[in-house]
């Protein structure tokens, strides 16, 4: 019995699915988190790919996953979506653990070992790993914030343009952030958009 290949339905996102074999999983094949140096994580897939083949490890292991995020950045005014790694330094791998594909995944160049107990791989539910392809699959960009709570900003748009107020909260899903503004000798709460604050008063 076999496990059906899991695909990214994106066209358009950055490659997060890898497939290391031809073959689909076993019933026996679980999934396994491995550590990287961090910024090695495509380059031990690509080396995976080499090894297992040369190996003959293609009934052993199967997928590896890259968890990315899409995030909106503020550069110049404009706001940039780009993708980015979630788990810098990790890398989720389908396979059988056997004496041979421990030892080929562990001594693969830029692998610094497998997370679990004592040396022995732990794995991690499918359903962990479902979450995980989800998140990734809905693409809901978060904002990197270049604005920190308590900082003074000017507001440079909109009804309150020119006010200078200092930020309360900041709402990275939605890249608004709340400035408390003196309005009428009062403190007023006013929600505003990424790009209408600058640091520059």
């Amino acid at each position: 019995m076999v496990k059906k290949l899991i695909k990214s339905k994106k066209k358009n996102k950055k490659q997060f699915i890898f497939q290391l074999s031809p073959l689909s999983a076993t019933i026996d094949a679980g999934w396994y988190v491995i550590n990287t140096y961090s910024g090695h994580e495509y380059k031990v897939i690509e080396a995976l790919k080499t090894r297992i083949k040369t190996m003959g490890l293609e009934d052993q292991i199967f997928q590896a996953i890259v968890p990315i995020q899409s995030k909106m950045v503020i550069r110049r005014g404009k706001k940039i979506k780009t993708q980015e790694k979630t788990l810098p330094g990790y890398v989720i791998i389908q396979m059988t653990v056997t004496d041979d594909s421990w030892i080929t995944v562990r001594t693969t160049p830029g692998v610094t070992g497998f997370i679990g107990i004592d040396n022995k791989p732990s794995p991690i539910s499918q359903k962990e790993v479902d979450h995980i392809i989800k998140e990734i699959e809905e693409d809901k960009p978060k904002y990197q914030a270049p604005f920190t709570i308590g900082e003074v900003v000017k507001i440079t748009s909109g009804p309150f343009a020119d006010f200078i107020g200092t930020i309360d909260t900041i709402d990275q899903e939605k890249g608004k952030v709340r400035v408390f503004v003196s309005f009428f000798e009062r403190e007023t709460p006013v929600e505003v958009d990424f790009l209408q604050i600058s640091k520059e008063l």
